[in-house]
């Protein structure tokens, strides 16, 4: 009994590393949208022109994703691990004294290819490594690590970058990494790559018309929410005109309500996959539409917030565990695709959020997103039906 409590101990642990290594990989991924205009100011750029770096950022990503899979795939997981964070914590570095905007942008590639290649393997190895039974939890803990840096990560960052200035923020980062690092070299087992897919099982994957559908929802959504959350800033403070530190309690507000997107997920996600996807995309849907309107005063635009986090959090996850589960065969190219896919949003996202500042008003970047989502939601309600009436008909 006592062996079997240390494995599942160790189990855990194992998990729990690989949540925190989630959480530090989205602090740097998001930590732009909290210093917009603190990096802005010190270049002498809009903040419109500094916020083009998340699309960048996000699209390298999305390109680098399957390629750099591709590329690792017989390496050893421990290995390939330790090496990304190697590369992670040396472009942090060059973040932090980045002499101009160019620099800064190179430094964020590196970051992006570490980025591209931890999220193509780490849900498949978060399942491997969990006790038996406990794929769900694990994926939860895992999403954890990822709303944890929303709550802590992205605000905590964003006052670093306030007092100290925002080039701290990154060195902390990287010093918080290189933490990390050290976590994964004495915890994690030598861990051989499996069911990770080569070339060959691309076009096997996009024959699958379910998971097809799945990633062009991905798109479609990531894409309506970073259209807003991008900005999410400027628009607290300069469209709405609250303070500084309003902001950072709502971005804190977001992440916090992200946690409880997972436990949701942990809890109800198996017994009403469908009600469960479909209520999330709902929610989202509306937050985006109430955006400006929920303006109007601070406890309607922090209810919505918290709304808003949560239905982010819960799409996200479900997408995730249903890609895993159709791609069961070759998980690490399945999630290569996904994480490109998310991460294509996520630039077109900050793009067409650019785009309605500059040309629209940033006021208007919620009423820009709230359709998209309504596309995606109507053709998940279509496709729900459709399988009812085929299960119907079969019986």
């Amino acid at each position: 009994m006592e062996e079997i409590s240390t494995s599942r101990s160790v189990a855990w642990m194992r998990v729990a590393t690989l949540a925190i290594s989630a959480f530090i990989f989205n602090t740097t991924e998001f930590i732009p949208i909290g210093l917009l205009s603190d990096i802005a100011q010190s270049f002498e750029m809009q903040t419109e022109q500094v916020g083009l770096i998340i699309t960048i950022y996000a699209w390298i990503v999305a390109v680098a994703s399957l390629i750099c899979m591709l590329l690792t795939s017989k390496i050893e997981r421990r290995k390939l691990l330790i090496g990304v964070f190697v590369l992670f914590i040396a472009s942090h570095v060059l973040t932090a004294v980045a002499w101009n905007f160019t620099t800064l942008v190179i430094s964020r590639v590196g970051v992006a290819l570490a980025h591209s290649v931890f999220w193509s393997i780490t849900a498949s190895l978060a399942i491997r490594l969990a006790p038996p039974g406990k794929r769900a939890q694990a994926l939860s803990m895992l999403a954890g690590g990822t709303a944890l840096a929303m709550v802590l990560g992205l605000p905590l960052g964003r006052i670093v970058g306030q007092l100290l200035g925002w080039r701290m923020t990154f060195i902390g980062i990287a010093v918080c990494a290189s933490f990390a690092l050290v976590m994964l070299w004495r915890l994690l087992p030598e861990l051989k790559s499996e069911h990770s897919g080569s070339l060959s099982s691309v076009p096997l994957l996009f024959k699958r018309p379910t998971l097809v559908r799945l990633y062009m929802l991905t798109i479609i959504v990531v894409t309506a929410h970073f259209t807003a959350y991008s900005y999410i800033e400027p628009f607290i403070q300069n469209i709405v005109g609250l303070s500084g530190n309003f902001t950072t309690m709502m971005l804190l507000l977001f992440g916090a309500a992200g946690i409880i997107g997972s436990l949701l997920f942990s809890r109800y996600s198996e017994r009403f996959p469908s009600g469960f996807f479909i209520g999330a995309l709902a929610l989202l849907a509306t937050s985006l539409l109430l955006l400006l309107p929920a303006s109007v005063n601070e406890a309607t635009l922090t209810l919505l917030c918290v709304v808003w986090g949560m239905a982010i959090m819960a799409f996200g996850l479900a997408m995730q565990a249903k890609v895993l589960s159709l791609a069961s065969d070759a998980t690490d190219v399945g999630m290569a695709i996904f994480s490109g896919l998310y991460n294509l949003g996520i630039g077109g996202g900050a793009l067409l959020g650019n785009l309605v500042s500059l040309h629209f008003g940033m006021s208007n970047i919620g009423f820009v997103g709230a359709p998209l989502v309504l596309i995606a939601l109507s053709w998940s309600v279509l496709s729900v039906c459709r399988g009812e009436r085929r299960l119907q008909h079969q019986i």
